[in-house]
């Protein structure tokens, strides 16, 4: 189903969805489609090989790529500011490829370079990389509930900055929308995740036979 709808398997290892991506968009160029992928990953994963190898090869082959790096401040608990040097966005200059950082908080901000990176990627003028400045309120897993890490004012400075709130401000005071019709949008999508989450709690776990699926060894 993933594929079908242009969705390539992630993975767990940090910066390994890169080189995926890469391959993908190499697939897509040798097909002469005018399709593009578009890879995610963190500030974290700019700071591992796979990164640099992986721009580096999709600007040497001109590959219709765009990498787009949700700087969120922090990589588990290690802060941007202490593990990388320059703004992210500055190392597509070593590969010769467009780089932009964005504010990640603002919806508009986001879109337009978004549908510029696309366009000049479809025009096969090969990949860009996009810098989301953006922030995570809270832990990167289930495990990391302490956050002692940083402080609630800088907790509390970023969630003022809220892109969902500040969109609906931006929304209502254009009269783009109705402050009942956002309500009625967010009671929708909060009542499909409840379902969502039912239905996982209350379905059986996986029989042992299935252990073996999908394994190559």
């Amino acid at each position: 189903m993933e594929l079908q709808c242009g969705m390539v398997f992630s993975t767990a290892i940090v910066g390994g969805g890169i080189p995926l991506s890469v391959g993908v968009a190499l697939a897509l160029k040798m097909d002469k489609k005018r399709n593009c992928v578009v890879c995610f990953f963190g500030d974290g994963a700019s700071n591992t090989g796979s990164f640099h190898e992986g721009v580096n090869l999709a600007s040497a082959w001109k590959l219709p790529v765009i990498f787009v790096c949700e700087n969120n401040q922090y990589a588990v608990s290690t802060p941007v500011s202490k593990s990388t040097a320059t703004p992210i966005s500055q190392r597509s200059q070593s590969y010769g490829i467009p780089g932009r950082s964005v504010d990640g908080m603002d919806v508009l901000d986001v879109y337009a370079a978004a549908s510029d990176a696309v366009s000049r990627t479809k025009k096969g003028e090969g990949p860009t990389l996009l810098e989301c400045v953006t922030y995570r309120y809270t832990g990167h897993g289930a495990y990391d509930t302490g956050l002692d890490y940083r402080t609630q004012e800088e907790i509390d400075h970023w969630r003022a900055r809220d892109p969902i709130k500040a969109f609906e401000q931006r929304l209502i005071g254009g009269n783009l929308a109705a402050a009942q019709e956002l309500e009625a949008i967010r009671s929708k999508a909060e009542s499909i995740l409840t379902e969502a989450v039912k239905f996982a709690e209350e379905s059986p776990y996986p029989s042992e036979d299935l252990l073996g699926t999908c394994l190559w060894a």
